[in-house]
This record gives C-alpha cells, sequence and structure tokens, in this order.
C-alpha cells in the first residue's frame, strides 16, 4: 500500500478568483493543480491517509466565495488556498489509528472535506461508513444520508407538520434537485395527500412523477404557475418546503392557506445576489403572511444535530426497503469540480451533484 501511494500523484482544486457577490461563479474561479503526496514517514500516531472517493457538491458552497459568507456555520474560501466542501467520502490507505484499517471507507465527523486525492486527517475527524452502505453505495452517505437527505427528512418532521388525516397538500421548489426530490417522498411517507414539485425542464418533471411518485411537476418556465397551483390546490397550499426563493416562492406563498407551514430550506435564487439571507420580501407578501398566520422560520439543520442518527437510520431503512428512490448526478474526475459545480448552480443536475474522484 505504502508503495501504491508513493508511485501515484496527489491532486487538489484552489480557490483562483472570487466571482463578485452579484455574478454566477464560473469555471476559472477554480484551479486544477498538481500538489505533493503525503510521506507517510511524516504521518503522526493517530493520523489517517485518505484517497478521495466522491465529493458533495452543494449549492451552500456559493456564499463561501465571497469575502463574506453571511452566515456563521462557514468561512470564506481564501484565494490560492485548497477548498473545502460539505463532505466527501474516501478510503484509507494508510493509518496509524487502531481505529481504522486499510479498505475501510470513511467519511468526516465535521462534513468539510478537502477537495483533494490524496490527504491526511485526524482520526478523530473520520467515522466509518456502514458496511451495508460501503458495499453497495458509497456515495449514498453524500445524497440520502448526508445534508441533502438529513436536511429533507428533519425540516419535514420539525417544521411541516404533516399528517395524513389532514388531507394536506405539499408544494416543493427545486424539486429535482439533492434536497427536493427527497423531501416530495418523504412527504408523501408522512402522510402528504397531494404532492406537487416545481422545476425547470420537462425531463425533471417526468422524473419527479414517474420515479419518485409525485402527484403533479409544473415545469415554471412554460407554466402560469398561480393558475395550475389554483387547479390542482383549490382550496389553498398546506406546506411548502421552500428551496428557491424568489418570484416561484412568492408565487406559492400566495396560494398558502391560513395557519399553514413555509420550510424554509434555501433560497438558491438570491445566491448570486448581495443580499442578506433569508432575502427580503415584498411587502404584499410580508402582509400576507401576518394575515394568513403562516409560520416561516429559518430553518438551519445543524440545529438538530442530536436528531442526526435518528434520521440516518429511517432513511436507510426507508431506502433499504424501497421505499426512497435516490438520484445522482455525477462528474467524472477532480478536475471537472468546479464545471460540476457551476453547471448545479445553473440546474443542470438531477438530484445529488457529485464528483467521483477515485475508485474503490
Amino acid at each position: 500500500m505504502s508503495a501504491s501511494i508513493n508511485r501515484n500523484k496527489n491532486y487538489r482544486i484552489l480557490f483562483n478568483r472570487r466571482p463578485g457577490v452579484n455574478n454566477p461563479p464560473e469555471e476559472d474561479n477554480f484551479k486544477y493543480v498538481e500538489c505533493s503526496m503525503p510521506a507517510l514517514e511524516d504521518v503522526v500516531e493517530q493520523e489517517v491517509v485518505v484517497r478521495t472517493l466522491f465529493l458533495s457538491v452543494d449549492p451552500a458552497l456559493r456564499c463561501m466565495m465571497n469575502e463574506e459568507t453571511g452566515v456563521e456555520y462557514c468561512r470564506p474560501w481564501v484565494l490560492n488556498e485548497r477548498v473545502s466542501g460539505f463532505g466527501g467520502v474516501g478510503i484509507v490507505l494508510h493509518s496509524r489509528s487502531n481505529g481504522f484499517s486499510n479498505g475501510d471507507i470513511v467519511i468526516k465527523s465535521n462534513m468539510f472535506w478537502p477537495w483533494q486525492l490524496y490527504s491526511v486527517i485526524h482520526a478523530s475527524k473520520l467515522s466509518k461508513v456502514e458496511h451495508k452502505i460501503a458495499n453497495t453505495r458509497p456515495s449514498l452517505v453524500l445524497s440520502l444520508l448526508g445534508v441533502a437527505g438529513i436536511t429533507s427528512f428533519i425540516g419535514i418532521r420539525e417544521k411541516g407538520f404533516i399528517a395524513a388525516r389532514k388531507h394536506q397538500s405539499f408544494v416543493v421548489s427545486t424539486a429535482a434537485g439533492a434536497c427536493g426530490h427527497l423531501a416530495g417522498q418523504i412527504a408523501k411517507l408522512y402522510g402528504a395527500k397531494t404532492v406537487i414539485g416545481i422545476c425547470g425542464s420537462d425531463e425533471k418533471c417526468k422524473f419527479l412523477t414517474g420515479e419518485c411518485g409525485f402527484d403533479y411537476a409544473l415545469n415554471y418556465r412554460s407554466t402560469n404557475l398561480n393558475g395550475k397551483l389554483d387547479e390542482i390546490c383549490p382550496h389553498g397550499v398546506d406546506v411548502y418546503f421552500d428551496n428557491v426563493g424568489g418570484d416561484i416562492s412568492n408565487s406559492v406563498l400566495r396560494k398558502m392557506k391560513k395557519d399553514s407551514h413555509v420550510i424554509l430550506c434555501g433560497q438558491i435564487a438570491t445566491y448570486n445576489k448581495d443580499i442578506p439571507y433569508p432575502p427580503p420580501l415584498p411587502d404584499e407578501i410580508k402582509h400576507l403572511i401576518k394575515e394568513r398566520n403562516i409560520t416561516r422560520e429559518r430553518f438551519l439543520v445543524l440545529d438538530y444535530q442530536d436528531k442526526f442518527e435518528e434520521a440516518v437510520n429511517q432513511l436507510a431503512k426507508w431506502y433499504f426497503d424501497d421505499k426512497l428512490k435516490v438520484r445522482e448526478t455525477t462528474a467524472e474526475g477532480l478536475e471537472n469540480a468546479g464545471k460540476a459545480f457551476c453547471s448545479m448552480m445553473r440546474g443542470g443536475n438531477i438530484g445529488k451533484q457529485l464528483v467521483k474522484v477515485s475508485s474503490i
């Protein structure tokens, strides 16, 4: 194993240029470079050498490209330094910890994973991936069993107030994305009567209704959202899982019932704009929310870390019971990580966007 490491080259992604707070990201914001291999003689007690298998690519990384992130849970990327993202999965190649052996599949407990092929990580920051997941589909720890799945599960349970006897309607925006396609399925499992997804292409609509069991999928680019929501939900919307913000969300909010609930998960429509999070609402919408007593509070999944284990266990059970479908869009090669991020920010993915860096 040592000889194998020493014969290889190492690569990483650097943060090359800030796009500007009001501009979309571009591929040249990132730079793919060769870097030094970990020297095995320098690996000390409780350190582990890992090779990255998959990287998680997430819209929330956009704020880290600015000089200030605007959120308390992450810091800006530093120019000309290696990028770290919200999660990765790797394989142990060399271990000086009794807790890990060569061949173990691992993730980082604090989520932040270096965009680098080979890395040295302290054992205290690593967790083993369960054998059943590692041996079947290790990327699940970044999609269904990662931040996207946990956010969808906890958001719906803690903020959605769904119960089968209530015959509720559930709407989710960016519905074919990492969170959205899971949130709609989870809402169904919790008892929502009518699940409606809003997305940006006919292909995504077919995926939602054909594979994920959504009752309706609306392409906002070619559909009159106001008219279709009136038709599908003549009595109004009970629960809205908001991933997008902007005009799409304002259309849904106008259809919300009295005492209904908004799960404020993300606002991707505003990520390339220099405005606070959550972004301010038009006065008309503010008045409507107050008048109808609609709950709309910022939801941050990191505030519910005590519930992560329960969420992961339930999601895994549903998956292996064939009750949840999980889609991943995977770019091949670390050199394409920046390209994958930019594509995702333009809506080029279906399901969770990943980068496959190497094979087991």
